[in-house]
């Protein structure tokens, strides 16, 4: 059995976490609109996590329920992380952590594209989002809007 701190459901939800670099993980894989490699992961990753911090959260995250682990079919030594629906629940956390951080900080604009479009679209939009991500990581039916196009087109027109 496992230690808890306390069974504060805040607590609980950080311990399942571990820290700041399992958010990020989990950003990186919601955004990155295709389920991932370590790789893939460690190339991606904007703040430069270490690869011995990054196969440490891997393994807490699946163990946690929070990623799925398995064997690429395509390349038979590469294993891919795909989100749970456990993980794919926590869209409307990122989108107000994503609001936060826009209003308290100094967040790059090119950065924030997505978390504008999750702010400005609300609820209706965090449903769409988890939708998506349900299909691409869970195999469940293609929703009828792409958020993650919608961001992409966002992101693409505040570059141009």
């Amino acid at each position: 059995m496992r230690y808890h701190r306390s069974g504060c459901p805040i607590n609980l939800t950080l311990e399942a976490f571990g820290d700041r670099w399992c958010l990020i993980i989990l950003r990186d894989m919601m955004f990155g609109g295709r389920p991932r490699s370590f790789r893939s992961l460690l190339a991606g990753n904007l703040e430069g996590i270490a690869t011995n911090i990054l196969a440490d959260r891997l393994h807490r995250m699946v163990a946690n329920g929070l990623l799925v682990r398995a064997g690429d079919e395509g390349h038979k030594q590469r294993v891919i992380y795909r989100l749970t629906a456990k993980s794919i629940e926590l869209v409307p956390l990122m989108a107000v952590l994503g609001s936060w951080g826009m209003r308290h900080s100094t967040a790059s604009d090119a950065l924030s594209v997505r978390s504008r479009l999750l702010e400005l679209g609300g609820p209706e939009i965090w449903i769409e989002f988890m939708n998506e991500l349900g299909h691409i990581h869970l195999g469940l039916p293609k929703p009828k809007s792409s958020p993650l196009e919608q961001m992409q087109a966002s992101i693409e027109s505040a570059q141009a």
